[in-house]
Parts: structure tokens; sequence; C-alpha cells
């Protein structure tokens, strides 16, 4: 793990993965998650990537950032790339990194090489945007924007509260209520410590990251897609429950350059076993 100052004095964590010498890939974890989310090592190796994944302000050692915005994070992002002399690169987020993911492909077009969601969030104003989704995910796609911050932050501890100080138990009890192909992967040894050992840290100091990361997602982005030049893959599948299939199709009907990739009868963790495939597209451009 390593740390920056950043300009306004935040301290933001991240750490490396893969080929030290590789293909630059900033990777952003979900919501929640940590600087310990990344799909399988030996394939960011082997591919020759070197894998820089972050804490987002308010998860793991990053500190909380006030009033953040998803075009603040395009900022962060540049000044790691400085600290660590990297000039150009390509972006990937799973989940709630998604849109993060794109506000970087948006803001910094001269340094982003090909960006790629995989299962991402899309805009809240996307048709149908919410069908498919969990009752408690709808619920937040629906009407986050207009809850105050002190009630927002209330009812994310509210919900997930327990799953904070227990991820592994509530993890278990998640079993048979998330989609089959979840279900699978999550019973995968690798699988299910990648994402117990992200949880951990991102609760580590507490919930706020999280309901600040929920607010971001669950309101208007402040940038239009289709001012998105680069090149941008997006993964789906058919049956996640957490992001939507139209959510999906409507970024990918926004943004100019894009390519829409849909696995059937795979859902949210499509990550793990297409890894490869996705990692290669994205840094082949």
């Amino acid at each position: 793990m390593a740390t920056i100052t950043l300009s306004d004095g935040r301290i933001l964590a991240f750490a490396e993965y893969g080929d030290p010498a590789g293909k630059p890939v900033f990777f952003f974890h979900g919501t929640p998650g940590s600087r310990f989310f990344r799909p399988p090592d030996e394939i960011t190796h082997r591919l020759g990537v070197r894998l820089v994944c972050f804490d987002r302000p308010g998860y793991g050692e990053s500190a909380f950032q006030q009033k953040r915005t998803l075009l603040n994070w395009p900022k962060d992002v540049a000044q790691v790339a400085d600290h660590l002399g990297i000039s150009r690169f390509a972006v990937a987020g799973h989940s709630g990194g998604g849109p993060h993911t794109l506000a970087c492909a948006y803001a910094l077009p001269d340094r982003i090489i090909a960006a790629a969601t995989i299962s991402g969030a899309g805009p809240v104003d996307a048709p149908g945007a919410t069908v498919g989704m969990t009752s408690i995910n709808k619920f937040g796609f629906k009407f986050g924007r207009y809850v105050p911050w002190p009630i927002g932050y209330f009812l994310i501890w509210l919900i997930y509260h327990n799953r904070c100080s227990d991820p592994a138990k509530a993890m278990d009890n998640d079993k048979g209520k998330r989609p089959l192909a979840d279900d699978e992967l999550i019973e995968m040894p690798e699988v299910r410590n990648t994402c117990l050992q992200s949880e951990l840290e991102a609760f580590r100091p507490g919930i706020k990251g999280m309901a600040w990361d929920v607010r971001l997602i669950t309101s208007p982005w402040k940038f239009l897609l289709h001012d998105i030049k680069g090149p941008v893959h997006l993964w789906h599948g058919t049956t996640d429950d957490l992001t939507s299939v139209p959510m999906v199709r409507y970024m990918a009907q926004e943004i100019p350059n894009s390519h829409l990739t849909l696995f059937e009868g795979e859902a949210h963790l499509l990550l793990f076993p297409h890894w490869e495939q996705i990692l290669s597209d994205l840094v082949s451009e």
C-alpha cells in the first residue's frame, strides 16, 4: 500500500498489483469497496498490466472529502498518476466505480487511453433505470437525489450497519438471495476472500464513505455521456440485480465510441471469470 498527500491536504491510499513495468490500468472499486478489491492477480501479471487500485475518499486509508462530486475524482486520479510518473493510462471500474470511471474518461480525455465499466451503475435518469433491481437499490436510484444528506446517511447506517460490523455474516446471509451466478462465484474461496478483505477495509473507518458514494451515484452526474470521446467498453450480466441492463444499454446508446458486451445469465461479479477478456480488450486500445 502507498499513500499520497493531495493538493488540498487529504490523504489518498492506493495499491499496485501485476507487472510494475506493465501497461498502467487504474481500477476503481464498487460501493462499498477498497484497494483490495481486484480480479485475479495471476491474469493481471500474465497480461503485463500494472494495476493501480484505490481507496476512494472515506474508505480504508483515504480521508473523507466533504461535498465531493464525481468530477472531483478525476483530479485525485490525475495527481496519483503524476506521482507515479504515468502520463497516459486506462481506467476501469466495477459497480459504483463505473460512474467514477466515466467521470475520468470525460474529464481527462488527453490522459485516458480507454475506459471500461464492469457491472457499472448508470445515470438515474436512464429510461427504465431501475427495472430488475433489488428493492433497496430501486429505492436508492429513484429517490436518493431527493433525500437530504443527514437522512441519507442515517438510512445507509440503518440498512448496512450489520454488514459493516460483520461482512462475512452478511455475505452468508445473502446466499440464495443473489442471482445464481453470483452465489456460485461467492462460494469460490479466492472470490469470497477478495470480497471479504475489500469490505473489511472499506468499513474500517465507518460507513460515511459508502453513504456519500451512494449519494453521488443516485444523483445527477453533472456531465453528459455523449461528451466522452475516447473508447469505452461496457460489460454487464443479464441477471445483475444491483445495477441494471437498461442502464447499460442507455450508456451504450449515449457514449459515441462505446462497445457493449452482455453476458447471458451472469450477474454482478462477472469481472472474476471474465477478467482476462475484459483486460485484454482494455489494453489493446
